[in-house]
């Protein structure tokens, strides 16, 4: 993984919210060229230097993904991009559909088209599992996302920027999580407010989310969506186990308030796959891999080391794959 980053500029977009500012933390012991953190949120591009100790090779730049002429300048030299910025909170997209296809779909239309003008060498989409059989315009909008990125490979040469994806599910402590939302809530009030205790989620660390990324970046061939083999949990054992470890020893109520607009009760990390697509697998992760005429190359350079053919099995859900214990450790 080394030499995919050595020496390489490399573009952040988002690079200032969880995801992106880890990423940044992580590719730095790699030692690369330049790293290029681009957002539009100028204090927290300040935060993320003063955390980093303000390295020569890192630098903030000012922008938006609905900026294409802007985006297409910063991708200047750029070898590697790793696309976060969106929106990604379920209500807001759903109360706020315009602005999320403006920032989800156009702005990663925006990248695709500076990526290609900049001849870019692999380009990740940070995605997520509510792109699988989507209900919301949030997972819309992200598998809109996934199949802009996946069929440009159907029209770039073989030596052309690759575009791959990785599916996340929830990431603990992220901006915004029901974890956050709930610390705040018991400290102020000693109640929590749970949506709906059937419901059950896909939950990883911000390290484990980096991770697949990273990897993602050394496997991609073009085409590919990458997803980690993640364990779930009901919302009801999740909120028992955040008061225990958390709130040892307190009274903290839970308060049932009921499903959120544009909520699933279960999450499935392979659902509305292609049928005609591949699917393999190793121990820690699962790859979509893409139809065999895509990027016009062979079928058996899609053959990954360590990984079997599950092509049968095209169901991973929330709802069986249940394991308190893992993710006692991440909360």
């Amino acid at each position: 993984m080394v030499n995919q980053f050595k020496n390489k500029t490399i573009l952040i977009t988002g690079g200032t919210g969880t995801i992106g500012g880890e990423l940044t933390l992580q590719l730095l012991k790699f030692k690369p060229k330049q790293i290029r953190v681009y957002s539009r949120n100028e204090s927290r591009q300040y935060y993320l230097l003063e955390k980093l100790g303000h390295p020569q090779n890192v630098r903030a730049l000012i922008g938006d993904v609905r900026d294409r002429e802007r985006l297409s300048f910063a991708m200047k030299g750029v070898n590697i991009v790793f696309h976060a910025a969106a929106l990604k909170h379920v209500p807001f997209c759903e109360y706020n559909p315009n602005e999320a296809v403006k920032t989800n779909i156009i702005g990663s239309q925006n990248v695709i088209d500076s990526a290609l003008n900049n001849s870019v060498n692999k380009v990740i989409g940070i995605s997520t599992d509510k792109a699988a059989d989507p209900c919301s315009v949030m997972g819309v909008s992200k598998l809109m996302m996934e199949k802009l990125f996946i069929n440009t490979n159907y029209f770039t040469p073989p030596e052309g920027t690759k575009f791959s994806c990785v599916r996340f599910g929830n990431v603990s402590w992220s901006d915004g999580s029901v974890l956050q939302v709930w610390k705040k809530q018991a400290e102020k009030s000693g109640e929590i407010n749970m949506t709906n205790k059937d419901m059950t989620r896909f939950l990883m660390s911000t390290k484990q989310a980096v991770g697949l990324t990273l990897k993602a970046a050394e496997l991609a061939k073009g085409g590919e969506i990458f997803i980690l083999k993640m364990p779930s949990i009901r919302i009801d054992d999740l909120a028992g186990l955040f008061i225990s470890k958390h709130f040892p020893g307190k009274k903290i109520r839970i308060k049932e308030i009921g499903n959120r607009a544009g909520e699933k009760i279960h999450e499935d990390l392979l659902g509305g796959s292609d049928p005609a697509k591949r699917i393999v697998a190793n121990d820690e992760m699962f790859i979509l891999v893409p139809s065999a005429n895509i990027n016009n190359l062979k079928q058996d350079v899609f053959d990954y080391k360590g990984f079997k053919d599950i092509t049968g099995d095209k169901k991973y859900s929330s709802d069986k794959h249940q394991k308190p214990k893992e993710i006692s450790k991440i909360i």
